[in-house]
């Protein structure tokens, strides 16, 4: 017979599991602090320095260790607090001082979160380091909007695709994103409503391809905004729709109105405002 413990307790691991002078890129997922890993929380608990992105919720900076230093390293478009070769060298600074070190980025470090770039600086360096991913915005905020990536009637792949275009060049496969039977998920490209429409119809997807836009997703700010391929460009810089928010192309997006079943009023975060969170030793 099996039984059932009342209760589960997660054990903090030793020290030695995250020794001094060692580096832990650590993905924050998409704003959710229950969507976190055990492996991200204990690291966490356990760091010395933290340097953190701006897409990381408050509730999770709360979890760092109160006598941790916290620095604020986020960037917006066309606004980065810090050049990414300060955060690199600071990384390897803070490591070579004998710190337990978390590099806190929003979703996934390695998709479109400049992680690798930051994992080459640290490995060149000869620093100790550690990946722990996160859930990436794309599956989180997908989820809790109620919309599959892949669906046997839908979609059979996705793609995620940078939508912060260097310069407003169309420089991506932009045949390829339109063929049909997938996803298309793009990052970062609430600016470039206008060329993702009229380049995805160019290349022979249908006007009538449903599109949402998930701002905030997985927290309290919650919302979203259902559009199609055609009507994308009305939305360009409607003041009421600001970043973070993810773009969905695909008739994955129909499954919305069906399957939605996120309360963001219950949200365990609270989401973003604009300009970036307090580190927690900033907070009264």
């Amino acid at each position: 017979m099996i039984t059932s413990q009342a209760s589960f307790q997660v054990p903090m691991p030793p020290a030695s599991s995250f020794p001094p002078g060692h580096v832990c890129l650590v993905g924050a997922g998409p704003g959710d602090p229950e969507l976190l890993t055990l492996k991200a929380w204990r690291r966490l608990a356990q760091a010395e320095v933290v340097l953190h992105d701006r897409l990381v919720s408050e509730e999770i900076l709360a979890l760092v260790s109160g006598t941790a230093h916290c620095l604020y390293v986020g960037k917006e478009r066309s606004n980065h607090s810090v050049p990414q070769d300060g955060i690199n060298q600071a990384l390897v600074e803070w490591a070579r001082q004998g710190k337990r070190v978390v590099r806190l980025k929003g979703g996934d470090p390695f998709v479109f979160g400049r992680g690798g770039e930051e994992l080459e600086a640290l490995v060149e360096a000869g620093i100790p380091v550690e990946v722990v991913p996160g859930i990436t915005a794309a599956v989180g905020c997908g989820a809790y909007a109620g919309i599959p990536l892949t669906h046997r009637d839908h979609a059979q792949s996705v793609r995620f695709i940078t939508g912060h275009l260097k310069e407003g060049n169309c420089d991506l496969d932009w045949p390829t994103l339109a063929s049909p039977g997938q996803t298309l998920v793009f990052y970062m490209g609430l600016g470039s409503l206008v060329i993702i429409s009229e380049a995805l119809r160019r290349h022979g997807l249908a006007g009538s391809t449903p599109v949402a836009l998930i701002e905030q997703g997985t927290t309290r700010r919650q919302r979203v905004h259902l559009s199609t391929l055609s009507n994308l460009p009305e939305l360009q810089g409607q003041d009421n729709i600001r970043p973070p928010t993810l773009i969905i192309v695909g008739s994955v997006v129909s499954l919305h109105k069906q399957l939605a079943w996120f309360d963001h009023e219950q949200a365990g975060s609270r989401g973003w405002v604009h300009g970036k969170h307090p580190s927690p030793s900033e907070r009264s």
